[in-house]
């Protein structure tokens, strides 16, 4: 009886913010460990399915490195990196997409159907909603067809939204001439977000959130402003992989996105413990410090 009067509690203590979100967009950022583990995966999709049973409308865009990397390799072709940046041939641009676009994304497709949940997989060359011109590294060094997000058209996402499909975005975009770009999926979701003028943007990590130290999970920040957030890269506290996940939580709140929030996607049902509880599991960073 203790176990399902503690259930019951989980859902009492939910409803303000099932009230509060229902009806509003949320863009998920899907990659890491849960896109590899069967069980992990499976929380992820169940949490997406319940964001859309219970009023919100989720948008997943979904990473696929690894994977990438992979059919390379069979394919006899070393990726080349520049400071963590992958250099994007004609050719690599092109397995890129048929990863992206194909097997990932279409897995996804077919898992969030298997829960009742009507979906559809689209690049960002479908309907040209992800235009994109080649982006450099900060050093100004050509990376190949890799993708800057100039513009994001919504029409085609806002369409799926309207007739009650989950969108799963693949971060391969198109630049005017026709040419397909390998987009970094956080950037793409970032952009996505705050084209939809999403509630939350959901990051999906394989770290525990933000962390003031990166070797003791007990210091992460739970809530973190835009102005701590960059005096702790000033400082040295936020420093190296993190960076870039954090300019990107940066970049959405930049964009429109009311909050963005780092999660640990090796917990199961980060995502709903997250926006349905009081504590929540990661860390959620806004424009303005929370009281």
């Amino acid at each position: 009886m203790e176990t399902e009067i503690l259930k019951a509690e989980v859902l009492i203590e939910a409803i303000p913010y099932i009230r509060r979100f229902a009806g509003s967009t949320v863009v998920v950022k899907y990659g890491g460990s849960a896109m590899v583990d069967e069980k992990l995966k499976r929380s992820v999709i169940q949490d997406i399915a319940m964001l859309k049973y219970i009023g919100l409308k989720p948008v997943v865009v979904h990473g696929g490195g690894k994977e990438i990397t992979s059919l390379l390799e069979r394919l006899g072709k070393q990726s080349q990196f520049l400071d963590g940046l992958r250099v994007t041939d004609e050719e690599t641009a092109k397995v890129a997409e048929m990863v992206l676009s194909g097997s990932i994304g279409k897995a996804l497709v077919d898992e969030l159907q298997m829960v009742g949940i009507s979906s559809v997989g689209i690049s960002g060359k479908d309907g040209r909603s992800l235009l994109c011109s080649r982006k450099l590294d900060e050093k100004g060094r050509d990376l190949g067809f890799v993708g800057q997000i100039d513009h994001v058209d919504t029409t085609l996402l806002e369409t799926l939204l309207a007739n009650n499909f989950v969108p799963v975005v693949s971060p391969v975009g198109v630049d005017a001439a026709g040419n397909t770009y390998n987009i970094n999926a956080d950037y793409a979701a970032s952009a996505v977000a705050g084209s939809l003028s999403a509630q939350k943007l959901i990051f999906l990590t394989d770290v525990e959130g933000i962390l003031k130290d990166k070797d003791d999970p007990a210091s992460i920040l739970r809530t973190l402003s835009e102005q701590e957030a960059l005096g702790y890269i000033a400082d040295g506290t936020i420093k190296g992989g993190m960076i870039p996940k954090v300019q990107c939580c940066l970049d959405g709140l930049d964009k429109g996105v009311e909050s963005v929030h780092v999660l640990d996607g090796r917990v199961p049902h980060a995502i709903l413990l997250e926006i349905f509880t009081t504590k929540g599991v990661g860390t959620m960073v806004t424009k303005e410090k929370q009281a």
